[in-house]
């Protein structure tokens, strides 16, 4: 997988940032879902290192990134400093703006990173996600039940962990089995990569990283709403016709509520949209951040 890139990792103050790099061209930072790591762009990315210089990294807290310790408020997790260590990747890549694709988690922090540093993003496409206070704020039975994962990792440490911890490859692959629609989108190759990285402490730090989602992270996203903050590049919103959000939410509708310029289409797949649906995410990101 990712045959040509190089592999590497960046650290910046106690944080060490895994990633690889690929092709040239304009800047094109890719970033994961959970319980996922950089693997699940594997399908994509080459093809879009024929267009771009392809930047594909672990979160913190996922695959060999940094699990720093947390505090109290969980802000160590908060897509606020998630989304720091990939503007300083950038720019220790020589990279003061760019363009971001984020499945999933990568949504949140990319829709995070495109708020807090709106120099540095020239275009923004979030997969699969609506954003993060609509989704809690209109919180009902459906939601609760479909995304129940949400309500169990924020609770308090270690029950989430030591569940999870208990059968950490049962909970994996029941995951994608319940998110995915394509037993066969996700190769043996790949899988054991999810299994290699999903140790004690990057459990630990993903339900950090969804502490932080219900609590400080809630408290930024209201703060930039009341204060009549929003995204000011292009948004590209990409879902799973087969998956929840898409037949949940008007995805477009709710990312207009950040921004002006927003766009979006469905694709024919689960949750899991760049190893369910490679070639139609492939072509919708090109086609975005080309014109």
């Amino acid at each position: 997988m990712f045959e040509g890139f190089e592999r590497d990792q960046f650290t910046s103050g106690d944080i060490t940032i895994n990633f690889v790099k690929g092709g040239s061209g304009p800047p094109l930072l890719l970033l994961h879902g959970y319980p996922q790591s950089h693997i699940m762009w594997h399908k994509v990315a080459p093809r879009l290192a024929e267009h771009f210089t392809v930047v594909v990294s672990d979160l913190r807290g996922y695959g060999d990134s940094s699990k720093p310790p947390t505090t109290d408020n969980h802000s160590p997790y908060s897509k606020r400093e998630t989304a720091k260590d990939q503007v300083r990747l950038m720019a220790h890549l020589g990279f003061d703006d760019f363009y971001l694709a984020g499945h999933d988690r990568g949504g949140r922090v990319g829709h995070r990173l495109t708020l807090d540093h709106p120099d540095k993003v020239r275009k923004l496409a979030v997969l699969d996600i609506a954003p993060t206070y609509a989704m809690y704020s209109s919180t009902d039975f459906s939601f609760a039940t479909a995304y129940y994962h949400w309500f169990f990792l924020i609770q308090d440490h270690p029950l989430p962990e030591t569940l999870i911890g208990a059968a950490p490859e049962f909970y994996l692959r029941k995951k994608f089995g319940q998110w995915g629609r394509d037993k066969n989108a996700f190769p043996e190759e790949a899988m054991r990569e999810y299994l290699r990285c999903f140790t004690p402490e990057t459990i630990h730090a993903s339900c950090e990283d969804y502490r932080a989602s219900a609590t400080i992270d809630m408290t930024h996203d209201k703060a930039d709403i009341d204060a009549g903050v929003g995204i000011i590049c292009p948004v590209l919103a990409l879902w799973g016709n087969k998956g929840y959000v898409g037949n949940k939410y008007d995805v477009v509708a709710e990312w207009k509520n950040w921004g002006t310029d927003v766009r979006g289409a469905g694709l024919p797949c689960g949750h899991y949209l760049p190893e369910e649906a490679p070639n139609e995410t492939f072509k919708a990101l090109l086609e975005f951040f080309t014109t």
